[in-house]
């Protein structure tokens, strides 16, 4: 039998660690034991009625048919129509691309950015499957250092030390993963005049936009008709199932990226699409303004709760719904210590190691995506076995 060879670029895809601990934490409960899900960036909360109930009526009422590669007109114009209401920008809906998830839309925006050993700049911790899009295709992710100094964002002072004449992308997100801290306006125009200047491009991920607490983001569309914005139903919108996400595309990009969407998935999923229409709508957004003041009220309750357990929180998150902790006072692999975690305490969180190289075993990601009486069981839970362990 000849052997398998398996493409090199495979060797620097790493697994995706917190799938791993949900893999473990679901075994351990199929053994019957109860488990506090704080691993899994994925809200709680079901799918809003209105959506759900104009999916039902799009099966009865519209044939399941693929779609064009951009996505159904009234979607792609409603889009448009939020930007305007929410944030006071005209984006043309020929502009905006809806896309299967966000992560089809932030494999598109490589896939006509990059060209074989392009460099992307990334702010390292960060959300991992961004650099392993880089590597599938074809590009080089560069994992720009950062700390509680800049909020754990790439600054624009930051991107110009770590410029090189390969890059060609510099991407930050905002409110980020892991950390939920927010790029300013100003750091934002800095680096898409940056990226201007080097003749390279800014791509935002806003997916986490709709989550933030004590302040409302902007989008990154304000700083320039050539920035790239990916933005998802599946957080703030609360859709993750659905596999639903949009792209605002410079205009000379779209046909581009609309031919690279009809070779890679043809279409987004038609009765997504049609029950997304009512994502907007003013009883779909009441609920979702309800959900995230829980949310705020997870986070909290959650910092000093954390803080009070030994944990440090370097910078507070103002958006998204995760904590990024330092734990390197409690244990000195955060890894191990999650592992010992789950498997003593019935808590599940993610290691820094999903989240980069710098420090990782320094620090762990705690997702609120749990009601208060939850996580106040996760904190006494986590408060006895630190008890018994040190």
């Amino acid at each position: 039998m000849k052997d398998n060879r398996i493409a090199a670029r495979m060797a620097s895809i790493a697994a995706f660690e917190v799938m791993e601990i949900q893999t473990l934490a679901r075994a351990r409960e199929a053994q019957g034991a109860d488990v506090i899900h704080l691993e899994i960036g994925e809200p709680d909360f079901r799918t809003p009625a209105p959506v759900v109930e104009a999916a039902k009526r799009a099966l009865d009422a519209v044939p399941m048919n693929y779609t064009s590669a951009l996505g159904i007109a009234p979607l792609r114009e409603a889009i448009a129509r939020f930007y305007r209401d929410r944030y006071g920008v005209a984006v043309p809906a020929e502009r905006v691309v809806v896309t299967a998830g966000s992560s089809a839309a932030l494999l598109l925006a490589f896939g006509v950015l990059l060209d074989a050993g392009d460099e992307v700049l990334l702010a390292d911790p960060g959300y991992p499957c961004n650099r392993h899009f880089a590597i599938a295709l074809g590009g080089v992710p560069r994992a720009v250092p950062v700390g509680p100094a800049s909020r754990y964002q790439l600054t624009p002072e930051i991107a110009r030390a770590a410029w090189t004449p390969r890059t060609r992308v510099a991407m930050v997100a905002s409110p980020a993963n892991p950390t939920g801290t927010l790029v300013t306006p100003g750091e934002v125009a800095g680096l898409a005049a940056l990226s201007r200047e080097k003749g390279a491009t800014l791509l935002v991920d806003e997916i986490y936009h709709g989550l933030t607490y004590g302040l409302d983001a902007r989008t990154a569309l304000a700083a320039g008709d050539d920035v790239f914005v990916v933005n998802s139903f599946s957080k703030y919108f609360q859709m993750t199932g659905w596999r639903l996400g949009w792209m605002v595309v410079p205009q000379p990009f779209v046909r581009e990226v609309e031919k690279l969407a009809q070779n890679l998935y043809i279409s987004p999923s038609t009765l997504a699409q049609h029950a997304a229409l009512a994502a907007f709508a003013p009883e779909t957004i009441a609920v979702l303004e309800a959900r995230r003041k829980e949310l705020a009220e997870r986070r909290d309750y959650l910092l000093p709760a954390l803080a009070s357990l030994g944990f440090g929180i370097p910078v507070q998150p103002e958006g998204a719904f995760y904590v990024y902790a330092d734990s390197s006072r409690l244990a000195p692999d955060s890894f191990a210590f999650a592992r010992r975690v789950l498997e003593e305490a019935g808590v599940a969180f993610t290691p820094g190691r999903d989240f980069g190289s710098h420090e990782p075993e320094r620090h762990i990601r705690i997702a609120y995506t749990q009601p208060v009486a939850r996580l106040e069981e996760a904190v006494a839970r986590l408060r006895r076995f630190l008890a018994g362990g040190n």
